[in-house]
């Protein structure tokens, strides 16, 4: 019998979690990053926040905004820790983020950055729209609600 594989090249490198609590996500789109020698080494190491980054069309091109890659202790030359970096998507989806942007109002917010299968260093973006502080409230109510149904439900079982 066939062993089952294991995605030993899948990883997440940094999560944006605080996103899916101030936005809320419409949709999602993986993109390519591109990185230079030292960041991505960086990257293997875990050392990387995208909590406070966002994502950008500008002439005709995707950018993260803000993002922070350690340095490499090891590398010769170092490289700028924030500095913006290009997104790779095709054409397509470049004209459906910039309507949604420009348009719709919407705001490109990163959510993952991880390793894909074949060990690229990817980025999923989150096309959200910003919610007010009675929409996190009650988020936040129904899944305290959700929380204590499980609660009840183990006691009683």
């Amino acid at each position: 019998m066939a062993k089952p594989k294991t995605d030993s090249n899948y990883k997440v490198i940094a999560e944006n979690r605080r996103a899916r609590y101030d936005y809320a996500i419409e949709d999602d789109l993986e993109c390519g990053i591109v990185l230079q020698g030292p960041e991505v080494k960086s990257l293997r190491e875990n050392s990387a926040n995208i909590a406070e980054s966002y994502a950008a069309v500008e002439e005709g091109e995707l950018w993260l905004v803000n993002s922070y890659i350690a340095p490499y202790e090891k590398a010769m030359f170092g490289h700028d820790e924030r500095r913006r970096r290009k997104l790779l998507v095709n054409r397509k989806e470049m004209s459906r983020l910039w309507n949604d942007t420009q348009r719709k109002g919407m705001t490109l917010v990163p959510l993952v950055l991880y390793f894909n299968h074949k060990g690229v260093a990817k980025i999923k973006i989150g096309i959200a729209k910003g919610k007010k502080n009675h929409d996190k409230r009650e988020t936040e109510a129904k899944r305290d609600w959700s929380r204590q149904k499980q609660r009840l439900l183990r006691q009683h079982s």
